[in-house]
C-alpha cells in the first residue's frame, strides 16, 4: 500500500501559538532598535564663525566649486560629441558590411578586397570614368536640365566633348521638371535653347512600380498609380526617327548634374522602375543599361562632378553633397548663396517667417517654426540648412530664372556645329510635340514661384586626370576611431581626477573647522598676546592669499588658522 503525504493542516491552538511567537519576536526587535537609536548622516560642519576671513574662504570655495562644475559640463559635452561620431562611424561600417553580403561575395579573398572596391566605386575618378564611358558608347547624348535653372545645369565641358568628338554623335537637351515653373517662363526657355540644340520639354513620372516587387496582398499605398509623365512620347519618337536614319539600333546616354532627374526619365520611358531613384544626390554610381525597345538602348550614368572652381551657388546646387558627412560651414555657405540669389520678400512669404537680417537668423526662425530644436530649446540650424538644400534640389520648391536677354552661344558652338547637331531630327514635329506637352500640363502661377538669379553655366569634370582625389575615407574612419578611443580614455581619467579633488577639498574644509574648534577650547591668552598673535596671523594669511590668487585663483585649504 502506498503511503499518503502528510497533511499540512494545523490545529487552531498550534496556529495561534505560532502567530503569538511571531508578534513577540517583532516586539523584541523593535525594542532593541529603540535602545540602539538610529544613525543619522553626519552633516558638514562648515567653516566656524570664529575662523578669521570666513567670508573670503567661503567665496573661494564657491568659486572653485563653480569652476569644477563648468569643467565637468564641458567634458560631458565633449564626450557626447565623441560618442555621436563613434556611432556614425559604426553605422557606416555596418552599412558597408551589409552591402558586401548583399553582393553575394562571401569568399575570404574577395571580402578582403571589397572595401577597396567600394571606395573605388564611390571615388570621383571612377565616377568620371563611368560618365566618359557613357559619352563614348552613346550615339545620342541627352543632357538633362532642371527647368527651374536650365543655364545652371548646363556643363560646357560635356557639350564641348560631344560636339567636338567627331562622327555622328548628337546632343539633345531635355528640360525636366517643367511643372515647377510658370508656363510663360518655360516657353521662353524652350525658344532660347532650341536655337542652340534640339530641346525636349519633359515631366517625369514620380511614382513607379518596382519590377522586382511581386506582392499578392494589396499594399496600403498603391504604387501602380503613377503620376503621368509628359513628353515621353515626343522623346521616344525623336530617338526612333534618328534610329531609322542610322538603320541600326542606337544607344542613348543620359547625362547631367545631380538631382536633375536622369534615372526618372529612363523609368518614365520604360514604364517601370528600372533604375534606382532617390532624393539624395548621387544615387547612381555606375553605368546601367536599360532596353526600351529593340532599336533603342538607354545608358544611365552617374552625376557629373562639379568643379571646385565654381561659385558657391553652383557648388551648393550642383555638387554631390553628403548631408550627413558635410560640415556645417559648407552647408551654411550654400544656403547663404541661395538666399542671396533670391527675392527676400518671396522667400519670407513662401516660408511664412518674419523679416531676417542674415542667413543664420533666417535658419533660426525656420527651425523654430518647424519645431526643429535641440536640448534646451536651441534651434537646430545645421539640420534645417541640410533640409533646405535638399528641398531646393528636389521637387518641393517652385522657383524660376529668366533666360539671358541676348543669344550669345559659347565659343565651342559655331554655326556649323549647331547645324550638325540638328541633322537627322525633324524639328517641326519636335516643336509641335513640345507645344502639345506645354498645353497639356498644369503649371505654377508666377506669384507662387520664387524669382531666382542664375549664376550661369556650371563647370564639370569629365576627364579622370583632372580629378583631385581625396584621401581614403576608410583610412580616415580608422584613424578617427582610434583618436576617439584615446580621447575618451583621457576624459575618463579627468573625471576620476575631478572626483579626487572634490574629496580632498571637503576633507580640507573639515580639517580647518576641527582645528578652529580646538583653538577655541584652549586657554584664552591676554589681550596684548591676542593683538600680537592676530597681527602676525593676518600678515601671514594675507601673504598666503596673495600667493594662491596669483598661482591659480583658488585658495589652499591646508593653511593652519590656529
Amino acid at each position: 500500500a502506498e503511503l499518503k503525504k502528510a497533511s499540512k493542516r494545523l490545529t487552531c491552538h498550534k496556529r495561534y501559538k505560532i502567530q503569538k511567537k511571531i508578534r513577540e519576536h517583532h516586539r523584541k526587535v523593535r525594542k532593541e532598535a529603540k535602545k540602539r537609536g538610529r544613525k543619522k548622516p553626519k552633516k558638514d560642519p562648515g567653516v566656524p564663525s570664529a575662523a578669521p576671513f570666513k567670508e573670503n574662504l567661503l567665496r573661494e570655495a564657491e568659486k572653485r566649486k563653480q569652476r569644477l562644475e563648468q569643467l565637468k559640463q564641458k567634458q560631458k559635452l565633449n564626450r557626447q560629441k565623441e560618442h555621436e561620431k563613434k556611432r556614425k562611424l559604426e553605422a557606416k561600417k555596418n552599412a558597408a558590411k551589409i552591402k558586401e553580403k548583399a553582393d553575394g561575395k562571401e569568399s575570404s579573398g574577395k571580402s578582403k578586397v571589397k572595401p577597396n572596391k567600394l571606395l573605388d566605386k564611390n571615388s570621383k575618378k571612377s565616377i568620371c570614368g563611368e560618365v566618359k564611358k557613357v559619352i563614348e558608347a552613346s550615339d545620342v547624348v541627352l543632357e538633362v536640365l532642371d527647368a527651374r535653372d536650365p543655364m545652371g545645369c548646363r556643363c560646357p565641358q560635356l557639350e564641348q566633348a560631344v560636339t567636338c568628338s567627331g562622327g555622328d554623335k548628337k546632343l539633345v537637351l531635355v528640360l525636366n521638371k517643367i511643372d515647377l515653373v510658370p508656363k510663360e517662363n518655360l516657353e521662353k526657355w524652350l525658344n532660347y535653347l532650341n536655337k542652340e540644340f534640339p530641346t525636349v520639354a519633359f515631366k517625369s513620372a514620380t511614382l513607379m512600380k518596382d519590377k522586382t516587387m511581386l506582392t499578392r496582398r494589396r499594399p496600403r499605398v498603391d504604387l501602380s498609380r503613377t503620376t503621368e509623365s509628359f513628353g515621353s512620347k515626343c522623346l521616344l519618337k525623336l530617338l526612333q526617327e534618328h534610329g531609322k536614319t542610322r538603320n541600326r539600333p542606337i544607344q542613348v546616354g543620359v547625362v547631367g548634374f545631380p538631382n536633375v532627374g536622369k534615372s526618372s526619365i529612363i523609368n518614365s520611358l520604360k514604364g517601370v522602375r528600372a533604375c534606382n531613384v532617390g532624393l539624395t544626390r548621387g544615387v547612381t554610381k555606375s553605368m546601367q543599361i536599360v532596353h526600351i525597345d529593340k532599336q533603342t538602348k538607354m545608358l544611365d550614368s552617374p552625376s557629373i562632378i562639379a568643379d571646385p572652381s565654381n561659385n558657391a551657388l553652383a557648388l551648393a546646387l550642383r555638387s554631390i553633397i553628403d548631408t550627413e558627412e558635410s560640415g556645417s560651414a559648407a552647408v551654411l555657405e550654400g544656403v547663404d548663396a541661395i538666399l542671396n540669389h533670391c527675392s527676400k520678400q518671396q522667400v519670407m512669404i513662401h516660408y511664412t517667417i518674419p523679416d531676417f537680417r542674415n542667413t543664420e537668423e533666417f535658419l533660426t526662425l525656420l527651425a523654430q517654426k518647424r519645431g526643429m530644436l535641440k536640448k534646451g530649446g536651441v534651434p537646430d540650424v545645421e539640420n534645417v540648412a541640410k533640409l533646405l538644400l535638399c528641398d531646393w534640389t528636389g521637387a518641393k520648391i517652385s522657383y524660376h530664372s529668366q533666360p539671358p536677354e541676348s543669344q550669345t552661344p559659347p565659343p565651342y558652338l559655331t554655326e556649323d556645329k549647331i547645324a550638325e547637331m540638328r541633322e537627322c531630327f525633324n524639328l517641326k514635329i519636335l516643336e509641335e510635340e513640345n507645344n502639345n506637352t506645354v498645353q497639356a500640363l498644369k503649371y505654377r502661377s508666377p506669384a507662387n514661384s520664387i524669382i531666382f538669379q542664375s549664376a550661369g553655366m556650371a563647370n564639370g569634370t569629365i576627364e579622370e586626370n583632372k580629378v583631385i582625389e581625396e584621401e581614403s575615407e576608410w583610412e580616415d574612419m580608422e584613424t578617427s576611431k582610434e583618436g576617439e578611443e584615446e580621447e575618451e580614455d583621457l576624459t575618463e581619467s579627468d573625471d576620476e581626477q575631478e572626483d579626487m579633488e572634490e574629496e580632498e577639498e571637503e576633507n580640507d574644509v573639515k580639517e580647518v573647522a576641527r582645528k578652529a574648534e580646538l583653538g577655541n577650547q584652549q586657554t584664552s591668552p591676554t589681550d596684548s598676546e591676542k593683538l600680537i598673535a592676530g597681527s602676525k596671523h593676518s600678515d601671514s594669511l594675507s601673504l598666503s592669499l596673495d600667493k594662491t590668487a596669483d598661482e591659480g585663483d583658488a585658495y589652499d585649504f591646508n593653511t593652519d588658522y590656529v
